[in-house]
C-alpha cells in the first residue's frame, strides 16, 4: 500500500501490530511515546538491544506504545529471530514500526509478519534491484518457471561455488522483492498470490533445509 505523508506514519501504524514503512533515510519520522532502536555495535541492531526493549514492552501498557526500528535493514539475523514472535503477535497496545529505504535487505521472515507501506514520492520502486545481473536473471526465471523446468533451475542454483545457501537466499530474496514491487506498481493480485510460496521457501532454506528439495517442494 501507499501513503502520502510521513506525518501519517503513527496513525497508520496504530492500526496494526507490525508495519514496515519504505521511506528515504534522510526523511525524519516523529512519533510520540516511542522507543527507538538504532544500530549501536558493528553497525547493526543487536540481540541485546532487542532483549532490553522486550523487557520494557512485556509490561502491560495503558496507552499505545510504538517501537521504532530504523533503519530496519540493520536488524541483525539473531536480533530479527529474537523478535519474530513479538512481530507476529505483539502485546496489546504495542506497535512495531520498521522503517527502511532498502526493503530487499529485510528478512522475508520479517516481511511476512508486517503490513508494508511505500511513501508515494519515493522513487525506489522504479529503481533496479540491489543485486547483480545474474542473481536478477535467476530470480526472474524462478518466478516464471514451470514445474518441468524447476529441476534444472534448482541444479543451476545449487552448483554455485561461492556458498550455495547464501546464493540461493539472495536469489529467492530478489524474487520476493520483484513480487512486492510488481504488486505495488500494478495492484495485480497475481504477484501477491505468489508471495506466500516464496516467503515459505526463503524460510525453509534459511533453516538449513535441502535447497534443491525445498525449491521443488514449494514451487512445483
Amino acid at each position: 500500500m501507499f501513503f502520502d505523508n510521513v506525518d501519517d506514519v503513527a496513525k497508520i501504524a496504530s492500526k496494526s501490530g507490525t508495519s514496515i514503512f519504505v521511506i528515504p533515510d534522510n526523511l525524519p519520522v516523529t512519533i510520540k511515546n516511542a522507543i527507538l532502536l538504532a544500530p549501536e555495535q558493528k553497525s547493526i541492531i543487536t540481540i541485546d538491544q532487542i532483549r532490553e526493549v522486550l523487557k520494557i514492552i512485556n509490561n502491560k501498557q495503558q496507552k499505545d506504545q510504538f517501537v521504532i526500528i530504523r533503519p530496519a535493514d540493520k536488524l541483525g539475523d539473531a536480533a530479527a529471530n529474537a523478535i519474530l514472535k513479538n512481530l507476529e503477535e505483539p502485546v496489546d497496545k504495542i506497535h512495531f514500526v520498521l522503517i527502511t529505504e532498502n526493503i530487499s535487505s529485510i528478512l522475508p521472515t520479517v516481511l511476512s509478519r508486517a503490513s508494508i507501506y511505500f511513501l508515494k514520492d519515493d522513487k525506489k520502486l522504479d529503481a533496479g534491484l540491489s543485486v547483480d545481473d545474474k542473481t536478477k536473471e535467476l530470480a526472474k526465471r524462478l518466478l516464471a518457471a514451470k514445474a518441468s523446468e524447476l529441476v534444472d533451475l534448482a541444479d543451476e542454483i545449487t552448483k554455485n561455488k561461492g556458498g550455495s545457501r547464501a546464493y540461493a537466499l539472495n536469489i529467492v530474496g530478489a524474487a520476493i522483492e520483484i513480487l512486492y514491487k510488481s504488486y505495488f506498481l500494478t495492484s495485480k493480485a497475481v504477484f501477491l498470490n505468489k508471495l506466500p510460496k516464496f516467503l515459505a521457501l526463503y524460510d525453509a532454506i534459511n533453516r538449513n533445509g535441502h535447497i534443491k528439495l525445498q525449491i521443488l517442494a514449494h514451487l512445483c
